[in-house]
């Protein structure tokens, strides 16, 4: 072979190598744009609430493209009543799992509903009571036919149509060998978050803690005997047996 000729072949290998090289270089570069392109396609949604969440991210990042289909383009439910029919019906959270995914936040809170509204018997009767079928349906019989994508409206529609009774379950239960008297209580200047907690900013109802001391340090925890005797002590309340056992 002569010089020349091994000149050119040197020549085109590295071309050859170069050309590779680039390649190996390019291929991630490419890749990445196409991540990008991809990562730019918009997110569609596939509810109402889903819509109301991709709106509000979208309001805070309008780099964010949406696809929002007329079907779901609706004002109702809106975003506050979607995330907190979510959060009542969170299995993570502290509570029993109701039957249907009540808010007492979203109700109290948002739209101002107070206690007696719905647990009529709280300043007449021993016990509080629940509200009724009737009772909720007094609302939302009147509430826009979108609400009916919450699946706790769908339920409590149910009952309404088949007319059974909302089998709630019993968080603040006390033995049964215990008066417990809510209008009592009520009429003595109490309110509910005295032994409920701040229940207006529960989204799934739990037992709230609290512990009190003894003047020589034991502990007594909440619905526990020695927790109504102290509330009884501090608070001037007969602590005679009679007054809270039959």
């Amino acid at each position: 072979m002569t010089a020349l000729a091994r000149h050119l072949t040197r020549r085109s290998l590295f071309a050859a190598l170069l050309l590779v090289g680039s390649g190996a270089l390019l291929l991630p570069l490419a890749f990445g744009r196409m991540a990008e392109a991809q990562a730019r396609d918009p997110i569609v949604a596939r509810s109402v609430c889903d819509a109301q969440r991709l709106k509000a991210r979208a309001a805070s990042n309008p780099q964010l493209e949406i696809v929002v289909p007329p079907e779901f383009d609706r004002l109702f439910p809106t975003l506050e009543a979607c995330e907190s029919h979510d959060a009542a019906w969170d299995p993570a959270a502290p509570g029993h799992d109701q039957p249907i995914p009540f808010s007492h936040k979203h109700h109290s809170t948002a739209f101002g509903i107070d206690c007696m509204y719905c647990h009529t018997g709280a300043d007449r009767s021993s016990a509080a009571g629940v509200p009724s079928v009737e009772l909720c349906m007094g609302c939302h019989a009147h509430f826009p036919a979108e609400y009916d994508e919450l699946e706790g409206i769908q339920i409590l529609k149910q009952h309404w149509e088949s007319g059974k009774a909302i089998e709630w379950k019993q968080l603040h239960r006390l033995p049964e060998h215990v008066k417990f008297q809510h209008q009592a209580h009520l009429r003595a200047g109490f309110d509910c978050q005295s032994c409920h907690g701040q229940v207006e900013t529960m989204d799934k109802l739990h037992v709230t803690p609290d512990t009190k001391f003894w003047q020589y340090g034991l502990p007594t925890q909440k619905l526990e005997m020695g927790w109504c005797v102290m509330c009884h002590r501090d608070n001037g309340a007969s602590q005679d047996c009679l007054t809270c056992h039959y």
